[in-house]
């Protein structure tokens, strides 16, 4: 799959295809029908299949200070784009210029001269242009203007219940992960570069691997059965204490995940971890030995509930 940006001239060969528009943060089932609904008009057609999505988030641009909610950074999405048989990712980059261009002048500008679209596929709440001005009946009117088609998708629904990412968010703050993965129909995964730490786990028998929580959505502190996935490719099961630390001053806000069974040096490199299941809410402990008592428990908690994944 090929991976380019607002800016980027689109080769001869992407130009002309059918285009999944949305932002597709953490690309659930709802998201994956707009996207398969581009792949299946592509591929009648013999064009190619391409993913136009935003980064940053609009949210986030509005909205700088807004709490973290990111549940896929680009790099997660690529991969889950080109998985289900997308040709092309193209990222508008969400800026001023972006923001200020009118209903009109976004369909005209960004989606026929930079992309050269033969069709859309959104969703049926999608919005575009300056203020959210453009809206679905105004898509099509412009699709006929410019000849191009247009679909948009109902929403996903599981147990009566509309599929959305607020619904994952919700479930991964309280403490569900395995309700997050059912609608997302994969874990959660937050993916990060290893960095070193204070080595207490190393000291306790349970060495970590250090991952920066950065811009994802804070899911609820506690302990979690988990898998890493590995620059070399192989997948390991673990446990991982995911919070501030409550038991060790000062507190840093971490994911930090124990491989069972696994030894060798991950600093400075890539590592991808699954949230599976939630075993406990982060604790405060009197002592080490209670701390330590308590982990071994975590880890033999884990190993049953992966041993059942």
């Amino acid at each position: 799959m090929e991976r380019l940006s607002s800016g980027s001239t689109l080769p001869d060969h992407l130009r002309g295809g059918y285009v999944a528009l949305g932002n597709f943060d953490g690309f659930h089932l709802g998201h994956q029908a707009v996207v398969g609904r581009a792949i299946e008009r592509a591929r009648a057609a013999g064009r190619p299949a391409i993913v136009a999505t935003f980064d940053p988030h609009p949210m986030r641009y509005f909205r700088p200070d807004s709490a973290y909610f990111r549940l896929t950074s680009m790099d997660q999405r690529a991969r889950l784009f080109a998985a289900a048989g997308v040709d092309a990712m193209y990222v508008f980059e969400f800026d001023a210029a972006l923001a200020g261009l009118s209903a009109e002048e976004f369909v005209g500008e960004r989606l026929i001269r930079d992309l050269g679209v033969a069709g859309v596929s959104t969703g049926e709440d999608f919005t575009f242009g300056k203020a959210r001005s453009g809206d679905i009946p105004l898509m099509r009117a412009l699709g006929e203007r410019h000849s191009f088609t247009v679909d948009t998708i109902a929403p996903v629904q599981l147990d009566g219940v509309t599929v959305s990412s607020t619904r994952i968010r919700e479930a991964l703050r309280n403490g569900d992960p395995r309700e997050a993965a059912r609608l997302l129909t994969r874990p959660y995964a937050i993916e990060g570069v290893v960095q070193h730490g204070d080595k207490v786990g190393r000291t306790l028998g349970f060495p970590t691997a250090n991952i920066d929580m950065a811009n994802y959505l804070r899911p609820a502190f506690g302990i979690y059965a988990v898998r890493g996935r590995l620059p070399d490719g192989r997948v390991v099961d673990g446990a991982a204490n995911l919070g501030v630390r409550p038991s060790f001053d000062p507190p840093k806000e971490l994911l930090e995940p124990y491989f069972f069974d696994f030894s060798g040096d991950l600093y400075g490199q890539t590592i991808e971890v699954d949230l599976v299941d939630f075993i406990r809410p982060e604790a405060k402990f009197d002592g080490m030995d209670a701390l330590m008592a308590q982990i071994a428990d975590d880890v033999a908690t884990a190993k049953r509930l992966l041993g059942t994944t």
